[in-house]
């Protein structure tokens, strides 16, 4: 793919937020369609390189309906949760755009290029504010203040406590953007820097956007069976003959909505019967 410069780019209304930074980049390399209309409505979802089943359902929940809400999904398109969350937004329909870790013009291939043709095809765009550069332990955080600073949300899907999401999070802070948290399971490393988040209080839990307002009363097995007896995953799993690992994280989804209380190892359907 050909790429092209925004020489001045603070002339540029759409990318005004970046002003924002202490360090603003110097120059936007990019690749795509530049439409000024995607950046109105932007917002950042990062998360762990490490996805678990979990997080992926997560983002089937969550991007699709940022979409219908005509919002531009920024991510930093790396393997796991980020290139998962550009998928899934091209996916559903919706423009994304990608801040590269390392240079404009460093040669993309396999997947990594299949999923950046898919973005600049859909009408999103793939940026960076290098040419040339090697990615780096130190251009992943200097991406990440893009992402933040382009956003005027950002959610945190998983992140493990030592997470660049994190950093994405405290670079949203610094910044007055709002930051969204996942809560997951408190067994799950990738979800220990999430939960910390939201118990420090840096974090508004995101729950009520999508769990709340999608409450499943019938026509779900796993919910129809539980309004017979309390189970543990493993016979519930067994009964419906689906694997242990969707359905834990099924579970937990059901469990943090609200619909389903865990007691000693077994699931409980709230107000059943």
């Amino acid at each position: 793919m050909t790429y092209r410069r925004r020489e001045n780019w603070k002339r540029f209304p759409e990318l005004k937020r970046l002003k924002d930074l202490s360090t603003p980049p110097k120059e936007i390399y990019y690749t795509g369609n530049w439409n000024p209309e995607i950046f109105k409505k932007c917002v950042a979802v990062v998360g762990s390189r490490r996805m678990s089943e979990y997080g992926r359902r997560v983002i089937e929940k969550i991007i699709p309906q940022l979409v219908l809400q005509k919002k531009t999904i920024i991510s930093g398109f790396m393997y796991g949760i980020d290139q998962y969350t550009h998928q899934i937004c091209v996916e559903s329909g919706g423009k994304t755009i990608a801040v590269l870790g390392w240079g404009i013009n460093v040669k993309l291939d396999g997947y990594d290029k299949k999923l950046a043709n898919k973005i600049v095809e859909s009408g999103g765009l793939i940026i960076s504010e290098w040419e040339e550069q090697q990615a780096a332990h130190w251009t992943f955080p200097a991406r990440n203040r893009i992402v933040a600073a382009l956003s005027s949300e950002i959610i945190i899907v998983e992140a493990a406590m030592k997470s660049g999401s994190l950093i994405t999070a405290r670079i949203g802070n610094r910044l007055k953007r709002k930051i969204w948290a996942v809560p997951g399971p408190i067994t799950s490393r990738t979800s220990a820097g999430t939960n910390l988040l939201i118990a420090q209080n840096k974090a508004q839990m995101w729950i009520d956007s999508f769990l709340t307002s999608e409450k499943i009363t019938t026509g779900d097995p796993l919910l129809d069976l539980l309004s017979n007896e309390a189970l543990t995953t493993n016979e519930i799993a067994r009964k419906i003959n689906i694997p242990v690992s969707e359905i834990g994280a099924q579970l937990s989804l059901l469990t943090i909505s609200g619909q389903l209380t865990e007691r000693e190892g077994k699931y409980y359907l709230n107000n059943a019967g």
